[in-house]
């Protein structure tokens, strides 16, 4: 088992062995539901990762991680009622298979839980961590209402977007680094230098993902493919085509875009078309490359023994060059 999945398993087997199983069940029933889905573990792995990297004691980080990752799954549970998402990672989601009001309040309890699980920490370093908890969760609230605003507006710029997908996603990635080093004991400064690292690459993984919503093999991506299309969601490669379309590519973009009724699948091969037309996929790839470079030039000052900062560094190219 290499250290990655020795993370996985312990963030696992803490879940396994730390159910929210309590009355009223309707309440809690759906806090183990949603932490069971899975998924990658990202985020508290990041945690763990970056609290072992600086020398510290992986079982010191696991409150943190866990935390983390309820506020994450918190998120999604909110989320997926204002997309009115039926499906999470398979599965029906929790308003669907229970009601709106249950999702609303059980996720509510999932941000309670996961400060109660921060209060684990003596004061000082408590104090420091919730600092970098709060401000991220502020800051993903934000950029989940500036995403909203973006679906009545068609003059979106790329630095509003960035902006965007930098609170909604980027920076919980940045401060599930900067805690971990915390918690190992590093200087602030140090700590900063992995919060900076892993918000540029929280922004190159989403950047990532823009792409493979319209590119990767629908064979392995487990969901449709071209759903951003579809939904006129405001990314990088949209906003691109329409600063970069002229004459008859604008004329079709803009029709596809307001068409009231359509095909999905004739809508995504058209506007795909567009963009490949428009090299937007090669201009999407590079502004990925441009942020992961401004990422390694952060890890460069991080102090500490070339094997552990191997570790890190594969685990993040492997995240950046997913296929799905």
């Amino acid at each position: 088992m290499n250290e990655i999945e020795q993370y996985q398993k312990t963030i696992n087997e803490f879940i396994a062995q730390n159910k929210f199983s309590k009355f009223p069940h309707e309440l809690y029933e759906p806090l183990d539901y949603i932490m069971a889905l899975g998924g990658k573990r990202m985020r508290p792995v990041m945690v763990m990762m970056a609290c072992d990297l600086l020398n510290g004691k992986m079982e010191d980080a696991v409150p943190a991680a866990m935390a983390i990752e309820t506020f994450h799954n918190f998120t999604l549970i909110h989320d997926d009622i204002m997309d009115n998402a039926p499906v999470r990672r398979g599965k029906i989601t929790v308003h669907e298979k229970w009601n709106v009001n249950t999702a609303i309040l059980s996720g509510d309890v999932m941000l309670i839980e996961a400060y109660a699980l921060l209060m684990r920490y003596e004061n000082d370093l408590l104090r420091q961590i919730l600092t970098i908890f709060n401000k991220s969760a502020i800051e993903v609230c934000e950029g989940q209402q500036i995403d909203m605003n973006f679906e009545n507006r068609i003059d979106v710029t790329l630095d509003e977007y960035i902006h965007m997908i930098t609170l909604k996603t980027a920076v919980v990635l940045g401060a599930s680094l900067e805690v971990g080093a915390l918690i190992a004991g590093v200087s602030p400064k140090q700590a900063h230098h992995l919060y900076e690292f892993g918000r540029n690459m929280g922004i190159a993984f989403q950047l990532r993902d823009d792409y493979l919503d319209l590119y990767a093999d629908p064979e392995k991506f487990g969901k449709q493919v071209g759903g951003d299309v579809i939904s006129n969601k405001k990314t990088f490669m949209l906003i691109k085509a329409l600063e970069l379309a002229k004459d008859n590519d604008a004329i079709t973009l803009n029709k596809w875009l307001q068409a009231p009724t359509f095909n999905a699948s004739e809508k995504v091969e058209a506007i795909k078309n567009i963009f490949d037309q428009l090299s937007i996929p090669q201009l999407l790839n590079d502004a990925v490359a441009s942020y992961a470079n401004l990422a390694w030039k952060e890890f460069e000052q991080i102090e500490a023994a070339e094997d552990k900062k191997k570790i890190m560094s594969d685990f993040m190219k492997g995240l950046l060059a997913r296929e799905v």
